[in-house]
């Protein structure tokens, strides 16, 4: 048992740093990520970093608290859009880059930002690419265990 004090009264709120330990599986019961094994998480409520649909059943938990929950698509990272799949000349990359099929490639956005791509397909002329995240028209369950709520922290801007 650690000697460290675990204040158990602070409740996450939409500021709220948190240390957590998490599953992420799919329906199928397919695990996709947990850091259970590992040292927490730590991460900040409402910086726009995480689906909604997780932050909204964290909010009013505190430290020591454990929960399972399932997050829709909608509120997870979206629904799968057909609109973006591209199809890309095979002349776009460079001759000696060796694409296959699953290839995350990356890309620059029109703000000249990061923007991955997963190749689906390759063929002479074109190069099938798409951008949706991975885990897109996924219904997620969650398993959480918190950790640890700082409410000290102050509003950043």
């Amino acid at each position: 048992m650690s000697s460290e004090h675990v204040n158990t009264g602070e409740r996450i709120g939409s500021a709220s740093r948190v240390s957590l330990h998490f599953s992420l599986s799919l329906d199928d019961g397919s695990l996709i990520d947990s850091n259970f094994e590992q040292m927490p998480a730590t991460l900040r409520i409402g910086d726009g970093n995480l689906p909604p649909g997780f932050e909204e059943h964290l909010i009013g938990m505190r430290a020591a608290q454990t929960a399972s929950f399932t997050v829709l698509p909608e509120k997870a990272f979206g629904q799968h859009n057909p609109s973006n799949i591209q199809h890309i000349k095979r002349k776009s990359f460079a001759q000696d880059m060796a694409l296959s099929e699953g290839l995350v490639v990356s890309f620059a956005d029109a703000n000249r930002g990061e923007l991955p791509g997963v190749i689906q397909c390759i063929d002479d002329d074109e190069v099938t690419v798409d951008f949706n995240h991975p885990l897109a028209g996924k219904t997620l369950t969650f398993k959480v265990e918190i950790v640890a709520v700082d409410n000290s922290v102050s509003e950043e801007v």
